[in-house]
């Protein structure tokens, strides 16, 4: 197969205290590292773990305290239609062999089919999944081996003569027509029979890569994307990640399961009943592009989330992409909160996106957003004792180059997708489309840097998002927090102790507020890329009122600090902190009213990857003639030359 493809806001409350000294919580890493140590010097001398099933090597730096792993959980390659269709050459081995640090070819190709441009990690990731479309598998490698059935087929050749062509018909045949082309066969069985030879290449991609010594320095999962939607574009992509090698014998496409729920029947009866050891949770994302369904049924368009399906879905779906190159699904911009207008598309589907003259002008719903969801889903667990968005959050990239975690903004080659097509890179102008970005990170707090140590997480949701930096950010809840936890150097051992980490549960305790302690490093960036300081921390707060939604927001820690960045030459200037923690008590907690607490740090501004672009390029906008052909972006009104990069942690809830 890869020989085939070598043709990706300061309310600190009256309990509140800040602590912003760098020098205390140098002297906190100092004894948290020693207990750490202490902690992996004790585990290296303990068994596996005794519900470990994989085969493997014990982690030598294992820490019952956790460690903050960085990964990409959303990753294509050629194996998918689209990204194949625009140029892409990279497979899930070249993706894999990126994020742990290698070398990798972007478009364009010389007339040798060599890469003209390259790229690499400054820093590698601790974890990545390729994530391939289910759909067309099988056809994708029919259409690219000579010899293959149905390689003569029209759509075929089309498919290689006119590849932008072919995204928009293959893709309309199984979107619209919901059926798979002629050339394969009775009831689509040589594109599944060919779909099954690929899926055992991602899976031996995944097993390749994966780290099983006691170093545990990279792990891979098996996985695929769910690309379904409804209308013109409506979004309701999901990407299925499974725990270990125990796979069904196909993913399920949207033909095969053309609902989220079908797509769950799949995975039941495939993996978590199949008695095989299988396991698999599954993550929506750009519910920014879902046109407002993406939090509506799973089941039927349009209809009502009942009990069972509100279970279900907390069972499937415990966390929720919230950043990727596609924007940012957090929350709708609103007066009440500015700072929800970072990095949104200007259109709520991709079918606005790409017929604006037929879906153009359509504003961004609330309900297209993640807190919004997160406010539905306290009414719906006070109704059916079930809460579907109790979603843990975490970011990816959504590249279509194989390039797995590549998130700086500067030299930002583009990431394919819905975006500009990486085979047109050799256009004037930007490499991509102005409105989309490089995208985030997820970041996992696990003992170890080993697959069920990753899943648990994922499954439990100690888990936060990054708009692409790495800020180390922990969030703990309950009212036995200690007001003075950010004087502790055991701060996390306290936390574990006294309340729940992000993505936790409070007990409903005896009334009493529940106290929060956010403690926030600055990504400390690398030799040629130094991190940037920290601004500010805040908690969002969101209720239960006379059976509505309702949210706040609230600096804890730091504030507006005036820092700025020179877009001429993106230089930044003013304060910042290293450093930010807070423990804050809810001043205007009801101990009757379900509520979900998440914090969001923000760093000073920096320049955005289009601005960079701009610079390179060296335009002007007051000087019209420096302004080349395809650079025009550079100086339209809806240009975001700056950029406040951030961090979100999974929610911790309070039900009564």
């Amino acid at each position: 197969m890869r020989a085939v493809l070598e043709r990706r806001e300061r309310g600190d409350g009256a309990v509140g205290v800040a602590v912003r000294r760098a020098g205390r919580w140098l002297g906190a890493l100092a004894a948290g590292a020693a207990l750490a140590g202490a902690h992996a010097a004790a585990s290296r001398a303990v068994p596996p773990h005794p519900e470990r099933a994989e085969a493997r090597e014990p982690c030598a730096a294992r820490d019952p305290l956790r460690q903050p792993f960085f990964g990409d959980l959303h990753v294509h390659t050629a194996y998918s239609q689209d990204a194949s269709t625009q140029g892409t050459r990279n497979t899930p081995r070249d993706a894999y062999r990126f994020a742990r640090g290698g070398k990798l070819g972007l478009q364009p190709y010389d007339a040798n089919g060599r890469a003209t441009r390259s790229a690499r990690l400054d820093r590698p990731l601790d974890f990545a999944a390729v994530t391939d479309h289910a759909e067309q598998l099988g056809e994708v490698y029919l259409c690219s081996t000579p010899g293959a059935p149905g390689y003569a087929a029209l759509v075929c050749r089309i498919y290689r003569r006119w590849p932008r062509f072919a995204f928009f018909l293959m893709n309309a045949r199984v979107t619209y027509v919901d059926d798979r082309w002629g050339f394969c066969g009775e009831e689509g069985a040589l594109c599944l029979e060919a779909a099954h030879g690929v899926w055992q290449e991602i899976q031996a991609a995944a097993e390749e890569a994966y780290d099983r010594s006691g170093a545990c320095r990279f792990t891979s999962f098996v996985a695929y994307e769910w690309t379904a939607g409804d209308g013109v574009g409506k979004n309701l992509h999901r990407n299925v990640i499974f725990r270990g090698q125990a796979l069904p014998t196909l993913p399920a496409s949207f033909l095969e399961a053309p609902t989220a729920a079908a797509l769950w029947d799949h995975l039941e009866d495939d993996c978590l009943d199949a008695g095989t050891g299988c396991d698999a949770l599954v993550i929506p994302h750009n519910s920014n592009l879902s046109g407002g369904l993406m939090f509506e049924s799973a089941a039927e368009v349009g209809g009502a989330i009942g009990a069972e399906e509100a279970a279900r879905r907390a069972r499937f779906e415990p966390l929720v992409e919230v950043m990727q190159h596609k924007g940012d699904s957090e929350c709708a911009f609103s007066a009440e909160d500015e700072l929800c207008g970072f990095e949104k598309l200007p259109y709520e589907s991709f079918g606005a996106k790409f017929v604006p003259w037929l879906l153009g002008g359509e504003t961004p719903s609330p309900t297209n957003f993640v807190r919004s969801a997160l406010g539905r889903g306290l009414a719906l667990e006070a109704e059916h004792g079930a809460n579907p968005f109790r979603f843990g959050l975490v970011a990816s990239t959504d590249t279509h180059l194989g390039a797995a975690g590549l998130v700086e903004e500067e030299a930002h080659p583009g990431h394919g997708g819905a975006g500009a097509p990486g085979s047109d890179a050799l256009r004037p102008g930007l490499d991509d489309d102005l409105e989309f970005g490089p995208g985030g990170l997820a970041v996992l707090w696990a003992e170890e840097n080993s697959r069920e140590a990753l899943f648990d997480a994922m499954r439990r949701r100690e888990a936060y998002a990054t708009s692409g930096t790495r800020p180390v950010v922990r969030f703990f809840g309950g009212a036995g927090l200690a007001p003075d936890l950010c004087e502790q150097p055991d701060f996390a051992a306290r936390g574990y102790a006294e309340g729940v980490p992000m993505g936790g549960v409070l007990p409903p305790g005896d009334g009493a507020a529940p106290r929060f302690a956010v403690l926030a490093a600055r990504d400390p960036g690398t030799g040629t890329r130094p991190g940037t300081p920290l601004q500010r921390v805040q908690i969002v707060k969101g209720w239960l009122e006379d059976g509505a939604p309702r949210e706040r927001v609230l600096d804890v820690a730091g504030g507006a600090n005036g820092a700025s960045v020179d877009l001429r030459t993106c230089e930044t200037t003013g304060p910042g902190e290293a450093v930010l923690c807070s423990v804050w008590q809810d001043p205007e907690f009801d101990p009757a009213a379900p509520a979900y607490y998440y914090a969001r740090v923000l760093e000073n501004p920096t320049c955005r990857w289009s601005q960079y672009a701009c610079n390179a390029s060296g335009v002007d906008c007051a000087d019209p003639s420096s302004i080349g052909p395809g650079l025009e972006p550079c100086c339209a009104p809806e240009h975001r030359p700056a950029i406040q990069e951030r961090a979100w942690t999974s929610p911790i809830w309070y039900t009564p």
